[in-house]
């Protein structure tokens, strides 16, 4: 519930800001630019090692949530761009003793992802652009399924690849789509119970697709007068 909350907030701090940037300021070269979307998350499960050995493999579920990307355009081809959301994702037993036991265990995530992005220019409306940085996972709100223990997750930290194209609207306003690709893992270690001083090793992998909305301004139309040299 407290990461819906931070959720709600955010967007609607986002909104705020586009309602407070008068409409005739939309500004397709503009050096800033925010975006709202519907991002598909698919992980590509594989349980590297578990404690004691053989336990067995889990999964963690696919799911789809609101995200929020900002951009600041350095240029008029690079730029860098923060992207992130809120989730609440299962881990469910797969096979072996782990597949017996169903469902394992919950948390939710905040997985901010910082990427340096080049886009390519000269295809009219259509803006393409490609990207490479760094992903960090923290865990929260972990809870275990398993009676009588508790359960938690190490912070994962990965590299990220990214491809995405924008299409110009008009007025700073486009449709995008975008897709990201991380390599991260992280240890899950239970403590308690029965299965107290279990663990197991689990690559994430996770792909991000996103379809979005953007509104694309110049910063100096939200903060001030100031001048502002345009983008080169």
């Amino acid at each position: 519930m407290r990461a819906k909350t931070i959720w709600i907030s955010a967007a609607a701090l986002v909104m705020g800001v586009m309602a407070a940037v008068p409409a005739r300021a939309g500004d397709s070269n503009g050096n800033f630019q925010a975006k709202l979307g519907v991002t598909g998350i698919i992980f590509d499960d594989n349980t590297t090692s578990t404690t004691p050995a053989g336990l067995g493999t889990a999964e963690v579920n696919d799911t789809v949530i609101p995200t929020l990307a900002l951009t600041y355009y350095l240029t008029n081809n690079w730029s860098v761009e923060l992207f992130c959301c809120f989730a609440q994702v299962n881990v469910d037993g797969k096979s072996g003793t782990l597949g017996s036991l169903g469902k394992l265990g919950s948390t939710w995530v905040f997985p901010p992802i910082l990427t340096a992005q080049y886009h390519f220019d000269g295809m009219g409306p259509i803006k393409p652009y490609v990207g490479a940085g760094v992903q960090w996972i923290h865990y929260f709100d972990e809870k275990s399924n398993l009676a009588g223990s508790s359960v938690d997750f190490d912070d994962s930290w990965g590299f990220v690849l990214q491809g995405g194209v924008d299409y110009d609207l008009g007025q700073g306003w486009s449709l995008g789509v975008d897709v990201k690709k991380a390599w991260l893992d992280t240890k899950l270690t239970y403590s308690g119970g029965t299965y107290d001083g279990v663990s197991a090793k689990h690559d994430l992998d996770p792909l991000y697709v996103t379809a979005n909305l953007g509104y694309r301004f110049n910063l100096s139309d939200l903060f001030g007068s100031r001048s502002v040299e345009p983008l080169k």
